[in-house]
């Protein structure tokens, strides 16, 4: 497997800034790391990605559909529209970074909901979408790993039942999901049997205590989680994904109101040894 570290625990847009945690995560061991592509330009992650190249650090990227008048699943054709540039435009900037995976819930807007499940009319509009996604990011050598968020966050795609049954309707070999052990803990009865349900088509495993603090200080049997991957056969991207307050629009985001974690550099170190540890034992 490779180890990565979701950098939305420092901030939503890397820049010069941000680059020290990048250097701390090449310190600490992680093969590469996962950069939220949430704004921007194209050229700003092609200066990022020679920034990590030159820290020995490969990268996956994270995106969201943050609007619900660009969202690719809506029936109006001019949101839908709307929803196909920005997928365009994620495609693009990952391209640009050079990453090998477009990860995270670019599927439908987060947060808005609509007062039902999702219809099969939403899901076939979405799996359209997603195809053609799909198609544009095979061209470049990377894969799509879209991810089921809890009931909380989304109507859209809840479950790795769901996703086993979205993955077939999208029918591209580039299209995958990502794999989160936080919302699974929500929606699963049982995670070894969800990760069962989507052998073969997940892209990202995204490592997350249940509250999104330090991976291995919390509920999840993360033991039980390294095993049932691993029985998939899976040897891709083991990515941490922790959240803390210190990042205000991100701390809104994601309801985190207090200190999930001490320090990064606590974070970085402790959730590299745990992981690596547990996925060896596995």
């Amino acid at each position: 497997m490779k180890l990565g570290v979701n950098l939305l625990c420092v901030g939503g847009f890397i820049d010069q800034s941000q680059l020290k945690f990048c250097q701390l995560a090449a310190e600490v061991g992680y093969d590469g790391v996962e950069i939220p592509v949430l704004e921007g330009t194209a050229d700003h992650y092609e200066w990022l990605g020679g920034e990590l190249d030159a820290l020995g650090l490969e990268r996956t990227c994270t995106a969201i559909t943050p609007d619900p008048n660009a969202d690719p699943t809506s029936a109006d054709p001019e949101i839908r529209e709307r929803g196909l540039e920005h997928l365009d435009w994620i495609v693009d900037c990952a391209n640009a970074l050079g990453a090998q995976t477009i990860g995270g819930p670019f599927h439908a807007p987060i947060g808005h909901f609509t007062g039902s499940g999702p219809t099969t009319e939403e899901w076939k509009r979405g799996a359209d979408a997603h195809h053609r996604m799909a198609e544009k990011a095979s061209v470049q050598g990377m894969r799509l790993a879209l991810e089921p968020l809890n009931r909380f966050e989304t109507h859209f795609l809840n479950t790795a039942q769901q996703a086993a049954q979205y993955c077939k309707m999208v029918d591209h070999p580039a299209f995958g999901i990502m794999y989160d052990t936080f919302h699974a803990h929500i929606e699963e009865k049982e995670q070894a049997r969800a990760i069962a349900a989507v052998v073969g088509q997940i892209n990202v495993l995204h490592i997350s205590e249940n509250d999104r603090g330090t991976p291995g200080t919390g509920q999840i049997d993360f033991g039980r989680v390294f095993s049932s991957v691993k029985k998939t056969g899976f040897d891709g991207w083991v990515v941490m994904e922790a959240f803390g307050a210190g990042v205000p629009e991100l701390a809104a985001a994601t309801r985190i109101w207090r200190p999930m974690f001490d320090t990064p550099a606590q974070l970085f170190r402790d959730s590299a040894e745990f992981i690596r540890k547990n996925w060896a034992q596995a």
